[in-house]
């Protein structure tokens, strides 16, 4: 594709390909690398399937080729990992000065490609299919990866079809923005991360929103999920872990036979055990929210930053943190919070005023900062499906249990089994 340049209010954004990422880290969320380093040393006998669902009604083919889309991942598996990337990787520090990414790990990405994977046509649902199998470590990272090529490839082919001036979409999407720097401008104690890497309208233009952040929100934006936009504008990374390792824990406890509800705290523990108090923010909704209060233990709130709130109602949510909080004698001001579902600059102003002198909140903003263009974003994800312990030969299908039951995901009887392991607490 011929280079193109964004004119917006700010000025020129550099030139380059409108749409196309090129590098692994583009499309990657920071808890990539910090999962994938865990699987590395904690599973390494774990093979984990991925699988793309889109929970959307927009029909994928109608703008995107999938031989084109393959072509992409094929590119990226063929270049690999650039030594630019891994140094950054290897730069970072934890508070107490010591590196996050150790040499064996970096030595591990730099001898290992990312694992095959394929885009298909599945007449059955009339919609692409993509699939990919491999070491926990390594097939981890095509999740980001997958969602952020794909809605590039998308939103590329969406303005063709339609004949669309990309200028005249980049313009109402910098009106859209503008309207949000204001806000954030006229409330400096709203704290916001980039997690927009997922579903946004293409990389270049996430780019484009987190510099105006810095550039005129530098008291809002604490930093970005997007690793190599983390490292290309110089701001904290941001990301701890999804929920696939506590699902690939309990599909791994239940290939081997062992009590899959225990397997929840012992993710945890072995997570604290790696990453410590830096990386402590726990997401509470992989099983429902219900059983994560029940499993995490007074030492485990009382040790932890916090948790992200992820599904559910967010203010019933905060009212029951914070009362567990007081109940244990702990101070929920020294504690965080992270609201990161479905957030939008209405609801992020509303939650920071009703919380905001109680607890540390933190808003993870992704779809409706990246994505507000005025064309419909895709509601599209790409979970871990199947496990198999290399060890003994035996595998399982994983699971998750939102609040929100649309956002289930696993083989219906297994995910009836689980509710019924699950919606019983301790």
């Amino acid at each position: 594709m011929k280079n193109e340049q964004i004119i917006t209010r700010t000025g020129l954004v550099e030139c380059g390909p409108l749409f196309e990422s090129g590098r692994i880290s583009a499309g990657l969320d920071y808890y990539k690398p910090t999962m994938s380093q865990f699987a590395f040393e904690q599973e390494p006998d774990a093979e984990v399937t991925f699988s793309f669902h889109n929970r959307g009604n927009q029909r994928l083919l109608d703008y995107v080729k999938p031989s084109n889309l393959q072509q992409r991942f094929d590119s990226l598996r063929k270049n690999g990992w650039t030594q630019d990337e891994l140094d950054y990787l290897g730069s970072l520090k934890t508070s107490d000065g010591q590196t996050v990414f150790n040499n064996t790990y970096l030595d591990y990405l730099r001898s290992n490609g990312l694992p095959a994977i394929e885009v298909k046509y599945d007449e059955s649902i009339d919609d692409l299919v993509i699939d990919t199998t491999g070491a926990w470590a390594l097939s981890t990272f095509w999740e980001t990866i997958v969602m952020s090529e794909l809605n590039e490839a998308y939103f590329e082919g969406y303005l063709q079809a339609h004949g669309i001036n990309p200028f005249d979409v980049y313009e109402e999407g910098d009106r859209r923005l503008s309207e949000k720097v204001a806000i954030l401008q006229a409330n400096p104690d709203i704290k916001i991360a980039d997690y927009g890497t997922r579903r946004h309208f293409s990389l270049r233009w996430q780019k484009h929103v987190v510099e105006r952040l810095v550039s005129e929100c530098p008291e809002n934006i604490v930093g970005t999920s997007n690793v190599a936009l983390a490292d290309s504008l110089g701001i904290k990374p941001i990301g701890t872990f999804a929920h696939e390792m506590p699902m690939v824990y309990a599909g791994l406890a239940d290939a081997r036979g062992e009590d899959i509800r225990l397997s929840h705290n012992k993710f945890l523990q072995d997570w604290f055990n790696i990453y410590g108090e830096d990386y402590s923010i726990a997401l509470t909704d992989t099983f429902k929210t219900d059983f994560f209060f029940s499993d995490f233990t007074p030492e485990q709130f009382a040790e932890w930053r916090g948790v992200r709130q992820d599904s559910g109602d967010p203010y019933d949510f905060g009212e029951k943190l914070i009362q567990f909080y007081e109940n244990l004698d702990i101070d929920p001001k020294t504690k965080t919070v992270v609201f990161s579902d479905g957030l939008d600059i209405n609801t992020i102003v509303a939650l920071q005023k009703h919380f905001g002198d109680r607890i540390k909140v933190l808003f993870g903003w992704g779809t409706s900062l990246t994505n507000d263009l005025g064309i419909k974003p895709l509601n599209v994800v790409m979970k871990a499906t199947h496990v198999n312990d290399l060890r003994t030969g035996n595998g399982a299908d994983t699971v998750k249990l939102s609040d929100n039951p649309g956002k289930h995901t696993g083989p219906p009887e297994l995910v009836k089994d689980y509710e019924q392991l699950y919606f019983a607490t301790k």
